[in-house]
């Protein structure tokens, strides 16, 4: 069992949760884990670089000029790839460099994501997190108070305009609803802040999934 504290919005630890490794699978599993954050960059990369084949580029096809006799090097059409304004070789083309996973090696992946967090200490439980109106400011102290100084993954139950406007001007700082978390974006932060009720909705879907 692991036990995560619950604070307040002032820092103050206010009660606490144990928390069953078995729900998250009992385990990290890493080689699962790594595919899963090859995935998520490979989706993120954009595949539109493309350059001019010699097919592609406007000129003639006719030969230059005559194969022998001129006592110049061979050459052949003004496309070709060694003359200036000629086609690329191995010209670039537009390509999807997406991968995909089943979907329960993806649940599985976030769990074990999940789960490394937790064993190391980077998981933060608020009880509440709740702004008025969208002030980046008050976002800020909060996280100054829960002593999250760095890169960190915010999920929440319910999506809240306040937070993600408080959120996105915060360098490091990402909001998600709870049921799309996955490996890629828990990886890529160093610490996860939970609301309670976001918490206890993602043990909830996984005693479920289980």
């Amino acid at each position: 069992m692991i036990t995560v504290p619950i604070q307040n919005s002032e820092g103050q630890e206010i009660e606490s949760l144990k928390v069953d490794e078995a729900i998250f699978g009992n385990r990290v599993r890493y080689a699962l884990l790594k595919q899963a954050i090859v995935m998520y960059h490979a989706n993120k990369r954009v595949g539109t670089a493309a350059t001019k084949s010699r097919g592609m580029v406007a000129g003639s096809t006719r030969k230059i000029y005559k194969q022998k006799g001129t006592g110049n090097a061979r050459m052949g059409t003004i496309r070709t790839n060694i003359r200036r304004g000629g086609g690329v070789a191995f010209a670039k083309v537009a390509r999807d460099f997406g991968k995909d996973m089943p979907r329960k090696q993806r649940r599985l992946a976030t769990n074990s994501a999940i789960l490394s967090k937790l064993q190391g200490g980077m998981v933060v439980i608020i009880d509440e997190l709740k702004f008025g109106q969208p002030k980046t400011k008050d976002f800020v102290k909060v996280l100054e108070n829960l002593k999250i100084d760095r890169s960190c993954l915010v999920s929440i139950s319910q999506p809240d305009v306040n937070i993600y406007k408080s959120a996105r001007n915060v360098p490091g700082i990402a909001v998600v609803k709870v049921t799309d978390l996955n490996a890629g974006e828990i990886c890529n932060r160093q610490k996860m802040l939970f609301t309670k009720e976001a918490f206890l909705t993602l043990i909830d879907k996984d005693k479920k999934s289980n």
